[in-house]
């Protein structure tokens, strides 16, 4: 597949292969792959837009299907800059041994969650204490990531065009003497969140598909990055199409 499409774009008298300053990312296999590619790229995040080609089923972020190559290469050719934005998620890691802080932009989501015994942790929602959490961990996720892992906890799905970032509690504990809100949490573009974790044992905090730190870690902030990733919109699905042919399987006539 990957072989076909260079092919192809090597025989074009426009276009042409450059693996290290593109001005497009073509990304061949699934959602998955594309979050590889995305990160891969991300310091130069700004200057580039995504084209997914889904070997499978139609992704989230994959619009074109492996049968596809010639009509791809022939929107390529006849680029005029079209694109759509996403927004993203700003992370930064302050460890329990002070430090220099670490930072990661995530396109899906980020998780924090306890492997030995129960996480317990403050969260605030812009410097102000909102709720002391107690379970498994959280997920804080992006709009166009919000029909991932966020999904799967009880979160609710987000229309990408809406600048905001979710947060979703992982196995709560909710009794007589410990409670939280028990529902997910949408944020506006002025606010950020901020998780001061009160527990020892052992955390995870991961970005996407990767993990970030396994350290002590003291604290974390998320916000919505000032950054947005953007797709070649050549034939866009709209969003909802996609969730309902994802989650429900009723393929609609039209947009």
């Amino acid at each position: 597949m990957a072989t076909s499409l260079k092919q192809e774009i090597d025989q074009s008298q426009s276009l042409s292969v450059d693996g290290l300053n593109p001005e497009m990312v073509i990304s061949v296999g699934g959602d998955g792959t594309l979050l590889s590619a995305f990160h891969h790229y991300q310091d130069i995040s700004d200057r580039i837009r995504m084209v997914g080609i889904h070997t499978g089923h139609l992704g989230f972020y994959t619009d074109w299907r492996d049968y596809e190559v010639s009509e791809l290469v022939d929107s390529l050719e006849h680029d005029n800059g079209q694109s759509v934005t996403y927004p993203l998620l700003d992370i930064r890691v302050n460890y329990v041994t002070g430090g220099l802080a670490d930072v990661g932009l995530a396109l899906n989501e980020s998780t924090l969650k306890q492997i030995n015994g129960t996480m317990v942790a403050d969260l605030y929602i812009k410097n102000q204490l909102f709720e002391s959490f107690r379970g498994d961990g959280l997920c804080v996720s992006t709009p166009s990531g919000s029909t991932a892992y966020n999904k799967s906890v009880g979160g609710a799905i987000i229309n990408p065009l809406l600048n905001a970032i979710q947060v979703a509690e992982i196995s709560s504990i909710n009794n007589r003497v410990f409670r939280t809100l028990g529902s997910p949490l949408i944020i506006a573009p002025d606010e950020w969140i901020k998780v001061v974790l009160k527990s020892s044992g052992q955390t995870i905090l991961t970005c996407d598909h990767q993990v970030i730190s396994t350290e002590p870690i003291a604290s974390i902030e998320y916000r919505i990055s000032k950054r947005r990733i953007a797709f070649a919109q050549y034939r866009h699905t709209q969003f909802w199409r996609r969730v309902s042919n994802s989650f429900i399987g009723r393929a609609k006539a039209d947009d």
